[in-house]
């Protein structure tokens, strides 16, 4: 982790929260499965929009418990290497359980393990909203990815989420407030902060109630 970010004052507290919910809870039943299956179509999308011939690399940062993690593999070509990272470390002998074919790893998405311009693909699902410093950590993610590669990014839709939240009745201490979320990303507002810190946006989604981008890195 950069010198400047003191662990200390981060608010973040992943390792109390429950990352697992959205697939084992949020994600059960017909509306709540059919919006978590259109979210990775999109992922599918956006990625039909690269050059996939080759071997290529990929890695997602800040995997959790590796049900994303497994529903990308399903969807990327065998000629794509994909590993896999999450920061709290218990987390990860349960990513591993569940993927046994994908090397995953614990770091800090704001300081990585990897070498520069080591992947051809980063994806970073779920977790920009979670963090104190968004622009710290696509700038990592920028050093990682090769030049002329691409980041594949998802976050919530607010102030949509928050209104869906509250329609079923959920968090509404909190005004519908997904606890951990740090950072409420409309989608003029990630766009934004994605090519300040990493690279032009080449395309968008919307798969309801998120914001997804694919962006890429200048050569």
């Amino acid at each position: 982790m950069p010198n400047k970010i003191n662990k200390k004052d981060l608010r973040a507290t992943p390792e109390l929260e429950d990352f697992a919910h959205k697939y084992t809870e949020e994600g059960q039943g017909k509306i709540g499965s059919r919006l978590l299956d259109n979210y990775f179509k999109s992922v599918e999308k956006l990625l039909t929009k690269l050059n996939l011939s080759g071997n290529l690399s990929a890695i997602e940062i800040g995997c959790g418990e590796g049900f994303s993690t497994a529903r990308l593999r399903s969807i990327l070509p065998n000629n794509i290497n994909l590993s896999a990272s999450e920061y709290v470390a218990k987390l990860v002998p349960k990513a591993q359980a569940r993927n046994p074919e994908v090397q995953i790893i614990q770091e800090s998405v704001y300081e990585t393990s990897h070498p520069d311009n080591s992947f051809d693909i980063v994806f970073l699902l779920e977790v920009l909203e979670h963090l104190d410093y968004p622009e710290e950590a696509l700038a990592e993610l920028k050093r990682i990815t090769k030049p002329g590669g691409h980041l594949i990014l998802g976050v919530p839709r607010e102030p949509l989420w928050r209104f869906l939240n509250m329609s079923r009745a959920k968090y509404l201490k909190d005004f519908g407030n997904t606890p951990g979320h740090l950072n409420h990303w409309s989608s003029r507002g990630v766009i934004k902060t994605v090519e300040k810190n990493f690279g032009p946006v080449i395309e968008t989604s919307k798969p309801l109630p998120w914001t997804q981008i694919l962006a890429k890195k200048q050569s």
